[in-house]
């Protein structure tokens, strides 16, 4: 169990659901190993365990644009508990986009690493096109190419949310150029942060993942408002043992000591940015 209350309302903002082989088959773009015992029982007891109560399960990079497993776990956690963010093209047609919408999608994943389907220079096209449903962009690449792509990324025509603390592969401090960057996108007003995965760049390790820390509490304190928690589960790329979730969450305590951002990165900011 985490070590500080979660208030009623906390939202899981990042995690995955990989179904059976026979139903769900990877996609040839696959970029790595899929944990397929991670399926909605298994993370209904984490949920559970650490006292949330809403979840935004986020296309995996394995399932290429084949959108079922996440649509279908949203499905069964209910329209109050559950919204989806899922892998499009500007090519996706517009009654698909819509279907996506009302089965409770919110948001476009684009992961500009190995088994990417949509390219940078695809980005402003695919953001025309999810803007209209007030859909956000959800990037996930090396934090250190922040400051080359900070001009695309503010000039895109909705909100964007980073993935990962902005996932700095080489470790830098908060006062390197690529999380200045990351900071003045936050400025604008139309960029969002997702609290997650400090273990996967982190090279000072657990339990503190002190480097990446250091970036977490620049970030909040740069836009509290602007930042949302996610566990990560199932840690797919992540080596055993996983990572404990009730310890990633406390690592929030430790980044936001006030109870009040707390509640807003895990209750009001999800809310807003998801539509719960």
């Amino acid at each position: 169990m985490p070590r500080l209350p979660v208030p009623p309302g906390a939202t899981d903002c990042h995690m995955h659901i990989y179904g059976p082989a026979s139903h769900y088959p990877v996609a040839p773009s696959n970029p790595s190993p899929v944990p397929f015992a991670a399926d909605l029982a298994a993370y209904r007891a984490v949920r559970a365990r650490l006292g949330l109560t809403r979840t935004v399960v986020v296309q995996p990079a394995a399932y290429g644009l084949d959108n079922r497993c996440t649509l279908d776990a949203v499905a069964a956690l209910g329209p109050a508990a559950a919204r989806a963010v899922v892998a499009v093209t500007a090519e996706t047609p517009e009654a698909e986009l819509a279907r996506l919408h009302e089965a409770g999608a919110r948001g476009a994943r684009a992961f500009m690493l190995k088994g990417a389907v949509v390219g940078w220079d695809g980005l402003p096209a695919l953001a025309a096109r999810v803007a209209p449903l007030g859909w956000h962009l959800q990037l996930q690449f090396d934090g250190g190419e922040m400051a080359e792509r900070a001009a695309l990324i503010r000039a895109l025509p909705c909100p964007v949310v980073i993935d990962h603390l902005g996932r700095f592969h080489d470790p830098v401090p908060p006062e390197a150029p690529a999380v200045r960057a990351l900071l003045g996108l936050l400025g604008t007003g139309r960029v969002w942060v997702k609290a997650s995965s400090p273990y996967g760049v982190s090279r000072s390790g657990p339990p503190g993942y002190e480097d990446v820390a250091a970036i977490a509490r620049a970030i909040i304190a740069e836009a509290p408002e602007r930042v949302v928690w996610g566990s990560n589960w199932p840690h797919p790329n992540a080596p055993e043992p996983k990572p404990d979730e009730a310890s990633l969450l406390d690592l929030l305590g430790d980044w936001a000591p006030e109870e009040a951002t707390r509640r807003a990165i895990l209750v009001d900011n999800p809310a807003r940015l998801y539509g719960f």
